[in-house]
């Protein structure tokens, strides 16, 4: 599985920005995907997951009724669209899938640079 972020990019405080991670390979191995983000200093955080079966995403309580996680199967992309960013949403995005189940792993994405200015 090979994953490929974009749609990062500067802007101001109460903008949105709309992230794409596009998903090739072994697509039907995939159990979940998610995004992830990692400000300067700081460990990397799950900002949102969705998975491939029924369920709602899961989205951090700092992105709750800002973020939304969607998935365009036929186009093998997932989104997350950010609105009403903030300063401190500014980190690198990373993409995420987990993939397998009885060994399963994490993929990566090279992440995206989102800045927020205020």
């Amino acid at each position: 599985v090979q994953l490929v972020e974009s749609g990062g990019g500067l802007v101001q405080a109460g903008g949105s920005l709309r992230l794409s991670c596009a998903v090739s390979g072994s697509t039907f191995s995939i159990n979940a995907m998610g995004w992830y983000q990692q400000a300067p200093g700081k460990q990397r955080e799950l900002v949102a997951r969705i998975s491939t079966g029924r369920g709602s995403p899961y989205y951090a309580d700092s992105v709750k009724g800002r973020f939304t996680i969607s998935r365009d199967n036929a186009k093998n992309t997932m989104y997350l669209q950010m609105n009403s960013l903030k300063p401190e949403d500014t980190a690198v995005y990373y993409c995420n899938a987990v993939v397998g189940v009885a060994a399963a792993y994490d993929c990566w994405g090279q992440g995206t640079q989102v800045t927020v200015s205020s």
